[in-house]
């Protein structure tokens, strides 16, 4: 909201044009809550992967399906908070089980909630061994492998972006920069810029390519995995 009130007034030198630009807001608010989300995923995904080599030693140690997960659930609380998502997804398995809920359903279940690739792929694998009677400590392993190459994959990308990512950061404030410099050091050269059609025209098209620009460079900057 800040960036908006800022733009309103640095391009039309109104602060009325916030609602005109609300649009430009919830845009932006949107962009925000994909990088959160894309964070949040990449945490779960790590906490998802620690969860069944937890499983995977427990059934080593011949725990059957029921009770790795009850120590799994016991283990990972010294992990992580109770408010972890990891946490609650373990307490709501512990609980159905605590009621006789049959494994396949709770793991069904499970992989509904959380809708992440690797889940559903583990759930699917996983009920299909239960039943049939297959190696599931094999089957955890190899998904363990597999999500832990994903993340390692991730990781590496995001160290090798991080300076663009910073890079990026700095050339979107340099507009603003150097608007309000103008502003302040050559007011009257600005002043030509507002309070006539010509100038909000102009802006209006500064604006434009300069939202085009970072939406490009918002996409140049993530990569999906």
């Amino acid at each position: 909201m800040g960036i908006t009130v800022a733009t309103a007034w640095l391009y039309y030198r109104s602060f009325w044009m916030v609602l005109v630009l609300l649009p430009l807001f919830f845009w932006h608010f949107h962009i925000m809550e994909e990088e959160c989300a894309g964070r949040r995923e990449l945490e779960f995904q790590i906490q998802f992967k620690e969860a069944i080599q937890a499983v995977s030693s427990a059934l080593n140690t011949g725990y059957s399906v029921e009770n790795a997960f009850r120590e799994t659930q016991k283990e990972l609380l010294l992990i992580y908070p109770e408010t972890a998502r990891i946490s609650k997804e373990l307490l709501v398995i512990t609980r159905q089980l605590r009621i006789h809920v049959p494994m396949e359903q709770i793991l069904e279940e499970f992989g509904t909630r959380v809708q992440t690739e690797d889940a559903r792929n583990f759930v699917t694998v996983f009920a299909a061994a239960k039943k049939s009677g297959g190696n599931m400590i094999a089957i955890i392993q190899d998904t363990v492998r597999q999500i832990g190459d994903k993340i390692d994959v991730k990781r590496e990308i995001d160290t090798m972006l991080a300076a663009k990512r910073y890079e990026f950061r700095v050339m979107s404030a340099i507009p603003y920069a150097i608007i309000g410099y103008m502003s302040i050091s050559f007011p009257e050269f600005m002043d030509s810029l507002y309070g006539n059609v010509f100038g909000i025209g102009v802006m209006t098209v500064c604006l434009g390519i300069y939202a085009g620009a970072y939406y490009l460079g918002v996409k140049l900057i993530r990569i999906e995995v």
